[in-house]
């Protein structure tokens, strides 16, 4: 397998979490987000939407990170599952990840504040007042269910890992490197200080990446 990725990508930081959790070796393919690296045509003809990661199998290429996720789950599913076993608490799970993957990080992606800031005129003061409020507004939401279905405030779900919790170590990474006020968001932070320190979290954290600078 190889993982075309970027250190402080979220979405890839998901995937590289989901990667360490079951185990499975890959190749990494560093692709900077900042150099344009995934709009060139040899990365386009891999992944047509242009967008960090994807996942090669062989000849088999998947983009968007939480379809590669669920592939795994798919493929792995004896090894530390990422849903639920029934369906009413995989849709909860499932409406977790994706109130992070589909409504919060694409507000703060950074083609979107790059077009803010290059396309629109927005001033730096400006894009941080954007970013933050978004950050705000997601977890506000996120920390009212998460506290209502998270039983030690270990997991966000329950007190098994699942697919929610890959998704929000990378958010929580994302809001504190941009310098969020997390004090109102409790469940949010107990349940991410317990999941850095496990070791899969830990191995796909930017910072230990090869690409990291």
């Amino acid at each position: 397998m190889k993982l075309y990725t970027y250190f402080r990508s979220s979405a890839a930081y998901r995937v590289r979490i989901a990667l360490a959790l079951k185990g499975l070796s890959y190749e990494s393919v560093p692709t900077s987000l900042p150099g344009n690296e995934q709009h060139r045509p040899a990365y386009r003809s891999l992944n047509p939407q242009g967008l960090i990661p994807a996942l090669a199998i062989d000849s088999t290429v998947f983009p968007q990170s939480l379809a590669i996720i669920e592939y795994l789950d798919e493929r792995h599913p004896e090894i530390v599952p990422f849903l639920p076993p029934d369906p009413i608490s995989r849709a909860h799970v499932r409406s977790m990840a994706l109130s992070i993957a589909c409504d919060l990080h694409p507000l703060n992606n950074l083609r979107v504040l790059n077009y803010l800031r290059q396309n629109l005129g927005q001033d730096e003061e400006a894009i941080h007042a954007w970013y933050l409020h978004w950050i705000e507004t997601g977890f506000t939401g996120l920390e009212s269910q998460v506290r209502r279905f998270s039983t030690a405030r270990r997991h966000c779900f329950g007190d098994a890992l699942s697919m929610a919790d890959i998704c929000l170590v990378p958010q929580m990474y994302n809001a504190s490197r941009f310098g969020a006020d997390l004090s109102p968001f409790p469940t949010l932070r107990s349940i991410n200080t317990h999941l850095e320190l496990q070791p899969g979290f830990a191995a796909a954290r930017p910072e230990a990446q090869p690409d990291a600078v």
